[in-house]
């Protein structure tokens, strides 16, 4: 997330919190699968996806950084919900026009505001986009820009929340906090054929 889509305020702050406490009572799995883009990565509990992992530069910094968010992670296979969603993550990324809409994550760990930014997101069909300041507006506060730019950057469910679709004004990216950065951005949004523009009407 670049530097001015990045803020420390109440709205946001909880997210990370909300992140660590994901389903405590269950031990979390993961799995690393290959895409178009590069080795990708899912880390679930139960049936219910905990983080969506894009490429790292290789399996080990992948175990790495997942290891360190989740102190009881395991590497196991899939189950047939969570490969059904790989197989459909990996079409996605082949540029099929695939919804995720109904991928299993749960929202109700976020507080009120991150979780109304991540819903919009949510919406953005594939090849389509919104600015931040759209979002913010639709929450009911342009100045809100900069508090979806910091939701966007702590998003959890990269690809199933797709932060590549929400970009800045004037056919500008805007930040990305994966790897690659901007770059990264850009082949998302390429691979689904964006074009400056493009932009979402969802209501």
């Amino acid at each position: 997330m670049s530097k001015d889509a990045q803020c420390s305020c109440p709205k946001t702050a909880s997210i990370s919190r909300a992140i660590a406490y994901l389903l405590p009572m269950t031990s979390t799995n993961f799995t690393l699968f290959d895409t178009a883009i590069g080795l990708c990565g899912l880390a679930w509990r139960g049936e219910t996806v905990v983080s969506v992992l894009l490429p790292e530069g290789g399996a080990d910094k992948s175990r790495a950084r997942l290891q360190r968010r989740f102190a009881d992670l395991v590497e196991t296979q899939p189950t047939p919900l969570i490969d059904d969603l790989i197989t459909r993550i990996r079409a996605l990324l082949d540029g099929q026009p695939i919804d995720l809409t109904d991928a299993p994550v749960d929202m109700s760990v976020f507080d009120d505001f991150p979780r109304k930014v991540y819903e919009i997101a949510r919406a953005i069909p594939p090849g389509q986009a919104l600015t931040y300041g759209e979002i913010a507006e639709r929450l009911g506060d342009k100045l809100l820009a900069r508090d979806v730019g910091a939701a966007m950057g702590q998003n959890p469910y990269p690809i199933i929340i797709p932060c590549h679709r929400v970009v800045a004004a004037g056919g500008k990216l805007g930040g990305f906090s994966a790897r690659g950065g901007s770059d990264t951005k850009q082949k998302l949004l390429a691979i689904e054929g964006y074009a400056p523009g493009g932009q979402a009407s969802l209501f």
